[in-house]
């Protein structure tokens, strides 16, 4: 007996923007459990959110890091640790489970261009066909981000590569009238600009590069400070960029993160939020606090027309769903 699963039909990201008539979409970025993990995990994650409909859920993924240890020959053994696997298997998993989309992360760090390929027809043949392109972070220990030997070094790159798929041109050029994939393709947008620019005509100037060759609509780093999403818009729009610009949302619910945010992600926190936290007598009041700030923000996100709000659950589902009632 032969089990066939059911051939999910595949829309794209900017078809459900175009298709939602004004109004603001709902959406959510998960993480794979590491190495040994279920897919459980995420459906138990992702279960509290289905109720709010999102036409799409990011899956993100995050290269390999590892330890040094320094044995008693001197030498340093090299150990890798917090591996997340899967990210094609649990996408398509999430596509048949709750009948949404799933886009996955692709990044450059830790592949070569040929599997970069190799991933992307994989992803074709399960019939995902959006994708979020990234360059990724820098290994811990690294001082600047090394891209991997044959590998693409610039998301740029990346959206090249994948348009050149979408054109039916691939790595081998033997390959002739190719198999076009279809890729609808998102990019990263940095509200404070990316912290390696120098300046944000400079990140804006890429970010135009991106859309030329190929991508389809920005997602942008969280921001505590609406003005700043809105002023990037007005930036990106001045220099040509005219995709779709999907303001990414993360409520902060731990004090620490007043420090751990700005340090790890070079946003800032405005003063008056700040306040609000360090005036918090428990850890139920500071998430509180935070939740109310994130409120305030999507509500007037909507108000002035985002086309989509897109939550960086980081495994809180529940502080997300508390939130997402509130707002819709």
């Amino acid at each position: 007996m032969v089990l066939l699963l059911p051939i999910f039909p595949s829309m794209k990201v900017t078809d459900y923007l175009k298709q939602s008539d004004g109004k603001t979409l709902i959406s959510f970025e998960v993480l794979p459990p590491l190495k040994g993990g279920s897919i459980n995990a995420i459906f138990q994650s992702l279960d509290p959110l289905m109720e709010f409909k999102p036409p799409f859920v990011d899956v993100t993924y995050h290269r390999e890091e590892f330890l040094y240890n320094i044995q008693p020959s001197g030498y340093y053994q090299k150990i890798a640790i917090r591996k997340r696997p899967g990210t094609v298997g649990i996408c398509s998993a999430i596509m048949h489970h709750y009948g949404v989309e799933a886009v996955p992360h692709l990044i450059c760090g830790g592949f070569s261009k040929e599997d970069t390929e190799n991933a992307l027809i994989e992803l074709h043949f399960l019939n995902i066909h959006n994708v979020l392109a990234l360059r990724g972070d820098a290994r811990k220990f690294d001082e600047k981000f090394i891209p991997e030997p044959g590998g693409n070094e610039y998301a740029l790159d990346l959206v090249q590569q994948i348009g050149r798929m979408n054109q039916g041109v691939y790595l081998d050029p033997s390959i002739e009238n190719g198999s076009r994939t279809d890729f609808c393709v998102g990019i990263a947008g940095y509200p404070e600009k990316h912290f390696e620019a120098p300046n944000m005509k400079s990140d804006l100037k890429f970010t135009r590069k991106k859309m030329e060759a190929g991508a389809d609509y920005i997602v942008t780093q969280m921001f505590f400070d609406n003005q700043k999403y809105f002023d990037y818009v007005a930036q990106c729009r001045k220099e040509g960029i005219s995709i779709p610009i999907i303001p990414g949302i993360k409520p902060i619910t731990k004090r620490y993160q007043l420090g751990s945010i700005p340090r790890n992600f070079y946003i800032n926190i405005p003063d008056d939020l700040v306040k609000e936290i360090n005036k918090a007598q428990t850890d139920l009041a500071v998430k509180e606090a935070g939740m109310e700030w994130c409120i305030h923000q999507c509500k007037e996100l909507i108000k002035l027309g985002a086309p989509c709000l897109h939550f960086y659950t980081m495994g809180d589902s529940q502080t997300i769903r508390k939130i997402v009632e509130r707002v819709i």
